[in-house]
């Protein structure tokens, strides 16, 4: 398995020979070059959504028509995009799995909003989401933008998950020493990459706090485009 950050919280996965693009966001992204957009989507099978924050949602639309490739997400926007878009969509809930050719995919509580911006103000988008990835002999748990939330216990109980993507800039999600917290409290993670963090200023700039609140974990700062190979 490899998992490579695309910048905030957009990563893109391989697995059992599969290559997941999980929240994608390069328009307006100051963490991804525009030259580097290209390189970041080659050869995706599918798109993953969390929720519908613009830091997230921007060009899945785009992308997924012009690689023509399914979005896989929560029931209420894909069923809307199927139909409205006339795009590939998988569409599951809370507590459902579908295997994309290999990769199992399971989607979890979050505890965030999911809106799209419209000209006439907010309009609800689904809810927000997490996921949980089963192949190659790990199980990887996506938190998407959360916060600690008592899920997390029977989330780490049931799908025990060896490595851990947590949302942890602040602000508008978990902080270091928050996800910290949340990982030792309800996870057994061995590895822990954190993402939605130096993508502004406002958020967090190090992950450094998340280390350290983790001994004996593998806590893994991500750098753009470079593969983690697990």
């Amino acid at each position: 398995m490899k998992i490579i950050w695309l910048g905030h919280g957009s990563f893109r996965t391989h697995a059992a020979g599969q290559v997941l693009l999980i929240d994608p966001w390069l328009s307006g992204n100051p963490m991804l070059p525009e030259d580097q957009h290209e390189a970041a989507v080659q050869g995706a099978t599918h798109i993953l959504l969390t929720h519908a924050h613009f830091d997230h949602v921007a060009d899945v639309l785009p992308l997924a028509k012009r690689l023509n490739i399914p979005v896989v997400g929560q029931y209420d926007v894909m069923a809307h995009w199927a139909e409205a878009e006339g795009i590939e969509t998988i569409g599951f809930n809370k507590g459902g799995r579908v295997d994309l050719n290999g990769v199992k995919v399971d989607m979890v509580p979050a505890s965030h909003s999911s809106t799209f911006a419209t000209p006439n103000g907010p309009r609800a988008g689904g809810s927000e989401v997490g996921f949980i990835l089963s192949a190659d002999g790990h199980t990887v748990y996506v938190s998407g933008d959360t916060t600690i939330m008592a899920d997390m216990e029977w989330i780490g109980d049931y799908y025990k998950p060896d490595i851990g993507i947590l949302s942890a800039g602040g602000y508008f999600t978990m902080d270091m020493k928050a996800a910290a917290y949340a990982a030792r409290q309800y996870f057994d993670f061995k590895t822990v990459i954190p993402c939605h963090y130096r993508t502004f200023p406002i958020l967090e700039q190090s992950a450094k706090d998340l280390a350290d609140g983790l001994p004996g974990v593998t806590v893994i700062e991500p750098e753009v485009l470079q593969e983690i190979e697990l």
